[in-house]
């Protein structure tokens, strides 16, 4: 009887382990199993617990996963290599200059290459010496300038351009595009700097030099001293606008701007040539409604206090356009054409917009009214 437990104990120890043995094995396989449909499913989903404890599914295609980066990096090297030997680093000396910018070719003729930058870049300058990528030199002569669209044109001999670049169109540019500077930051040392950045901003009104105002382009690529006048391009490497300032001050970073290239292709035949732009002459001198000080003591002029914007007239020429209209001095300007004018830069803005031959109508502020006037543009000043 014992003899026949024990064979009946073992056959019993023996089926166990057995079914030990076989569990294992079903376990072994079934994770092997959820692993592999796991691991398939992670090129489908992503899975996450919420905060609410749930799962959370979110699927996941070959449309938005692809090779988005590889190929947008791929893109940005070709895009800076075909732009690249086209900017410059440009030295200015004069009599009382010492300075330096960026520029890049953005033509050639038979004998000449020619180089954009900014009007601040080269203002003052007798003397603009080039440096190509390379580090060869040469040294350009200025073509003209406009101070107003804060552009300038250089050539130099044909012979020394490495790479043209191309101009692109910045009617197209969207927020949130890709752009990339080339540049000279902080100077010569520095030259050839690439930054990356988006286009932050479209239209945006920004006085680009000398209290112009000008509607520009913005962007996060960082923007130094010597960037002036570089290009600033698409991902396909074509240049849609020429870098030209940024915005300094304590809490302010990643905030630049450059100057559209359509906006350059608008005056850039006649700084070729050489013409001086003409411009509408009314016949006057502004001040800014916020200057009270000046208003009141050198010019003795009291604006109301009910007045919150708008550029004041302190001196209207005689027999001038604005003069003839009946505008007198004391006169605050707050619209042109419909358009609201801020200050003396925006006056200006929607002033230098028309052409000659033009008539506009003015509304102004007199001795607490509104007043409206229609001015003939019969008379042009050469620059500012």
């Amino acid at each position: 009887m014992k003899d026949n437990n024990k064979i009946i104990e073992g056959k019993i120890t023996k089926e166990r382990d057995k079914n030990k043995k076989n569990n294992f094995f079903t376990s072994k396989i079934f994770l092997t199993i959820i692993s592999f449909f796991i691991g398939a499913g992670l090129m489908y989903c992503f899975i996450a617990i919420g905060n609410n404890g749930n799962v959370l599914v979110r699927k996941v295609t070959s449309e938005n996963v692809k090779t988005t980066t590889v190929e947008e990096i791929s893109d940005l090297k070709n895009a800076i290599n075909s732009v690249y030997e086209s900017a410059v680093y440009i030295e200015v000396t004069g009599d009382r200059v010492s300075s330096s910018g960026s520029g890049f070719v953005y033509k050639t003729d038979d004998n000449y290459g020619y180089i954009l930058t900014n009007h601040h870049v080269i203002d003052g300058g007798k003397k603009f010496v080039i440096t190509f990528s390379d580090g060869t030199e040469s040294e350009a002569s200025l073509v003209s300038s406009d101070e107003y669209y804060d552009i300038a044109v250089l050539k130099l001999s044909k012979a020394k351009v490495k790479k043209v670049a191309t101009l692109g169109d910045s009617s197209n540019i969207e927020l949130g595009d890709t752009v990339f500077t080339v540049g000279a930051p902080l100077g010569k040392e520095y030259m050839g700097t690439i930054t990356k950045g988006i286009v932050s901003g479209i239209n945006r009104m920004v006085s680009v030099s000398n209290n112009y105002l000008m509607e520009v382009i913005q962007t996060d690529a960082s923007i130094n001293s010597g960037n002036s006048g570089g290009p600033i391009c698409n991902i396909k490497g074509e240049v849609i606008g020429i870098t030209s300032s940024k915005l300094i001050g304590s809490g302010v970073e990643g905030m630049g701007f450059a100057i559209p290239i359509n906006t350059v292709n608008e005056v850039i035949t006649s700084i070729e040539s050489g013409t001086t732009l003409e411009r509408p002459y009314l016949g006057v001198q502004l001040v800014n409604l916020t200057n009270t000080f000046a208003l009141q003591y050198y010019y003795n002029i009291r604006i109301s206090s009910d007045v919150e914007f708008g550029a004041v007239l302190s001196f209207v020429e005689e027999n001038m356009p604005a003069s003839k209209s009946g505008l007198k001095v004391g006169d605050v300007i707050i619209e042109i054409d419909g358009e609201k004018v801020e200050d003396v830069s925006h006056f200006k803005y929607e002033l230098y917009k028309k052409k000659l031959g033009d008539k506009i109508k003015v509304k102004y502020y007199r001795e607490n009214k509104i007043g409206e006037t229609t001015i003939e543009l019969t008379e042009a000043i050469k620059g500012e």
